[in-house]
């Protein structure tokens, strides 16, 4: 038995017994009648019986359910910085988070269109506990974290997990997306957690410096930013616990909705921006700090820079600053239709007369604007 073998997304040999599996199951219905609404179940059962290949998977199936969602709930998707990088090159990306099948989803698709290879993809395990999304996760060629697990677990479950990530891009060639930190960023604040990168670097060989580990695997910080956050308004409750102090629990059914929503909710504008490759900025920390903790803080500082740096500043970001500090200081960023949506969005989803909650959700979508400014003085 493999040791990643509860966690690996399927093989190609697998793949066709899988999805004849749920190919009758409703969900799967719904998702291929809103990618192919003028043709028959017929149509797109045929072509599934036909696949026998994570990729054929993906590109007949995948990408263009992906290029639905965006006609119906975007005004489009742009890129940047994708000239970086290298066909036939693995690349561990590290992301910023914001929605929970989409960024990575976009990311893939925006690989295929670049003629890149699509990567394996983290999720964790609170997101596929009902069969039929464990069985797409895996299809989409998504690998499973455990949450949630006791300290003895959760160690042996880490390494599992570095050295898989280490066979997806040391051996496999397979570029790797992981988010930055546990769950979605949702006050706007994308922070990498240093527990991410101590783990991914738990794979490096016995006495091997971690940074010099980092070197081999070409880590390159992503951003994706999201003109309106279609999820924003569910937020609002992990939120308001926090500024409270207060201990927050999910709903038995909130991440099935949080994913629902984020898929068909009103995004508008939406773009992925590739940082640098950081391999040459890693060596610089390696031969100029001193000490592994503060060469894994030097990372962290890094990867936190290259993705907030590379985050699109929508309108949104702009209105949503000028409305918490009762300025006009980015009054020329944006046009009074565009404050007039987000006003009526705002007014609609948030009670106005809650300070805690009015600041909440300016704050989600004016943190960006704020820490580019940190960056930038």
């Amino acid at each position: 038995m493999s040791a990643f073998d509860d966690i690996r997304p399927y093989y190609d040999t697998e793949v066709n017994d899988a999805i004849r599996e749920i190919l009758s199951h409703p969900m799967l219905k719904a998702i291929m009648n809103f990618t192919f609404p003028e043709e028959k179940d017929e149509y797109w059962k045929t072509l599934m019986l036909h696949c026998h290949s994570i990729r054929d998977f993906q590109i007949n199936f995948i990408y263009p359910a992906i290029q639905k969602v965006l006609e119906k709930s975007s005004s489009g998707l742009t890129t940047s910085g994708f000239e970086k990088l290298e066909k036939n090159t693995s690349y561990l990306f590290i992301s910023n988070h914001r929605d929970i099948i989409l960024d990575t989803s976009l990311l893939n698709a925006s690989l295929y269109e670049h003629g890149l290879r699509m990567t394996t993809s983290a999720i964790g395990d609170n997101l596929v506990k009902k069969p039929f999304l464990k069985t797409l996760a895996r299809l989409t060629r998504s690998f499973i974290i455990k949450r949630g697990l006791p300290s003895r677990e959760l160690l042996e479950s880490s390494k599992t997990i570095s050295a898989f990530i280490r066979q997806s891009l040391l051996r496999e060639n397979r570029s790797v997306w992981i988010a930055q930190r546990e769950g979605r960023t949702k006050d706007g604040n994308d922070m990498t957690h240093k527990g991410v990168l101590k783990m991914i670097g738990m794979a490096a060989d016995p006495g091997e410096n971690i940074l010099d580990y980092f070197k081999r695997i070409n880590v390159v910080p992503v951003s994706i930013s999201y003109e309106y956050d279609p999820t924003d308004v569910l937020k609002m409750p992990e939120l308001l616990a926090k500024a409270r102090s207060e201990a927050y629990v999910k709903g038995d059914n909130e991440d099935f909705n949080t994913l629902l929503n984020g898929i068909i909710g009103q995004k508008r504008g939406i773009h992925i921006h590739i940082g640098d490759v950081l391999t040459d900025k890693i060596d610089h920390i390696s031969q100029t700090v001193p000490g592994i903790v503060r060469q894994i803080q030097e990372l962290t500082d890094l990867i936190d820079r290259q993705i907030i740096l590379g985050y699109k500043l929508w309108p949104t970001k702009y209105i949503a600053h000028d409305l918490l500090h009762g300025t006009n200081q980015f009054a020329d960023k944006y046009t009074s239709e565009e404050k007039e949506l987000f006003e009526r969005r705002f007014r609609k989803g948030v009670d106005q007369n809650d300070p805690v909650a009015v600041k909440s959700f300016l704050a989600m979508y004016a943190n960006p604007v704020v820490n580019q400014m940190k960056i930038r003085e």
